[in-house]
């Protein structure tokens, strides 16, 4: 037990020393651009919480919060929810929606605009019950949607921190969820899988084998090498002791068979004796549970719920400072583009006077543009660089008289009917079929004018 102690001394301190105004205000940053939607044009560090459904990846977020989230119909997992935990003097909740980008634009302002009923932290199941009402949830239509919860949580004993719950992941479905609705949810996860500044927090039950569970698999795909995963363990109280699953969980837990740069982690959940216990409890319990047992074989800075959660502010903290450099580039140009979209759309043109005087420009532009290109002055930008294709093809008067060059060459080439040979000699050419001899012609002209209708050849007399 005296390690135990020196063990939560030094978690402490460490918590203390990682909760800095300095490290709020990193996350704040990350979290307005979040707020702000920029994650759908430039992807944000986050830490990104999956598993399979009934993982007990609401008891890790309750653990981590120290706030009960509503179980009920597992409400928290029909949406993403975005967790910020910040430290305050007094603790206080605000909840908001953010629209999916498929919602029409009336539903974003509905949705922009929900207020909770209350800002009262322990009714927090019935704001999420608010929120899920407002996203229109319900058992018999809709129920996964890909607007997100952005919930913040302020207190004494919060950690500055961020996370994003995910839907539980599951194969089959049944008269709650159906098999298109799974379809629904593996897309959503993948699509935050799939952002190479996420820090992926693999959910896994002990009460399933792991090679079983379909995160560990995603997180596989999404991330072969591991190096931006973590492992949370979770009911490793529903583990036989001296069983062949609880010695593959051990193993599990010490990084010895799916290898994750960033380890694993073990918590032990609330049972269905304990569901009403306090969050102090709750604490108690699992630290009297990982005393004994094989348990006490494992590292306590992965055991249980105090150093987890300077483990994790650690985690984000550095993934941030490492993808700050390459984030503050990207955010560059991709201001850098939309400046440049906005120049080419112009200036706005709302009202009818500024359309019409859009179009009066419009077509100035279109005749100085064609009168430059009829008069071979090619100095606007418009006709670009004369040595590309696109450059070229612009370049009106000068395509006309290479058009019109080519089409004289051709003509004097072979547009003639008849050749008339001078020579007075046979010559095989490849005109041979049209040639003839100046003689010859002589003698046809001759004919044609003893002919009757030679009066009028070619719409005039020749006599």
């Amino acid at each position: 037990m005296g390690d135990i102690a020196q063990t939560e001394g030094r978690f402490a301190k460490a918590t203390s020393a990682l909760q800095s105004s300095e490290h709020g205000q990193l996350l704040d940053v990350i979290d307005q651009l979040r707020a702000s939607g920029i994650d759908r044009h430039v992807p944000l560090p986050q830490l990104v919480v999956c598993g399979d459904q009934s993982s007990g990846k609401s008891s890790v977020l309750e653990a981590v919060s120290g706030v009960r989230f509503p179980t009920k119909d597992t409400l928290c997992t029909r949406f993403a929810t975005e967790l910020i935990l910040r430290r305050s003097v007094s603790p206080s909740v605000d909840i908001k929606i953010r629209p999916s980008p498929d919602r029409s634009e009336d539903e974003k302002a509905r949705l922009l605009a929900f207020e909770p009923p209350s800002n009262n932290i322990d009714q927090f199941p019935l704001l999420v019950e608010a929120a899920k009402e407002a996203i229109g949830i319900d058992d018999n239509a809709k129920r996964f949607s890909e607007d997100v919860l952005r919930v913040e949580l302020s207190g004494p004993q919060q950690p500055h921190l961020t996370l994003v719950d995910l839907p539980g992941l599951y194969h089959s479905g049944n008269k709650r969820q159906s098999v298109d609705e799974a379809k629904l949810v593996t897309s959503l996860v993948e699509r935050y899988m799939k952002n190479k500044r996420s820090i992926i927090l693999a959910v896994v039950s002990a009460k399933n084998d792991c090679a079983n569970q379909i995160v560990t698999q995603m997180a596989r795909t999404f991330d072969p090498k591991g190096m931006r995963t973590m492992g949370i363990v979770t009911k490793p109280d529903t583990l036989i002791p001296g069983s062949d699953s609880e010695e593959s969980f051990l193993s599990l837990l010490k990084n010895e068979d799916v290898v994750f740069r960033l380890g694993w982690h073990v918590l032990r959940n609330r049972d269905f004796n304990t569901k009403d216990y306090s969050t102090e409890e709750r604490d108690h319990e699992e630290r009297e549970f990982f005393s004994r047992g094989v348990w006490t074989s494992l590292p306590a800075d992965i055991v249980g719920i105090d150093p987890l959660k300077p483990r994790l502010s650690n985690v984000l903290r550095k993934q941030i400072i490492s993808v700050l450099p390459s984030l503050i580039g990207d955010v560059e140009r991709g201001i850098k583009d939309c400046n440049a979209r906005l120049h080419r759309l112009g200036d706005t043109r709302g009202t009818l006077q500024e359309q019409r005087q859009y179009l009066i420009r419009v077509s100035q532009r279109f005749s100085v543009l064609i009168k430059a290109a009829v008069d071979g002055v090619y100095g606007d930008e418009y006709f670009g660089d004369p040595m590309t294709p696109e450059g070229e093809a612009k370049r009106l008067r000068a395509v006309v008289q290479d058009f019109l060059l080519r089409f004289a060459e051709e003509m004097s080439r072979n547009g003639q009917q008849r050749k008339i040979d001078n020579t007075e000699t046979t010559v095989d050419t490849p005109h041979a079929g049209r040639t003839i001899r100046h003689s010859d012609y002589l003698d046809h002209v001759r004919d044609l004018m003893r002919r009757p209708e030679a009066v009028n050849y070619l719409g005039h007399s020749i006599l």
